[in-house]
């Protein structure tokens, strides 16, 4: 099956603590049904100092579910549910909020 979001596509999460914000996939896992949203789902990871790194507590996005996300409508903002259609013989994504074609 086609994946309704993929990497690099603006999303905004609809349930959680991070409500509201909207950030840009950096990941997905199609198998646990997770994707890594940049800036959502922060933690702290305490990591050891090495020779070449630096140690401290370094924020890190943890996965959040495909269920808790909705990709932003590209012309009028806000959250949208993905379509698939056929324009002329290519399978193309739309947002169903405005019809417009999200990946040319």
């Amino acid at each position: 099956m086609a994946a309704k979001l993929r990497k690099g596509d603006k999303v905004i999460v609809l349930a959680g603590k991070d409500k509201g914000k909207e950030g840009t996939i950096t990941s997905v896992d199609p198998k646990a049904g997770k994707a890594v949203v940049e800036g959502v789902n922060m933690a702290i990871r305490h990591t050891r100092q090495t020779q070449n790194a630096q140690g401290g507590r370094l924020p890190k996005a943890l996965p959040i579910d495909l269920s808790n996300i909705a990709l932003v409508d590209p012309k009028e903002g806000g959250a949208t549910r993905v379509g698939f259609r056929m324009e002329g013989d290519k399978k193309v994504r739309f947002a169903k909020k405005s019809g417009e074609v999200i990946d040319a």
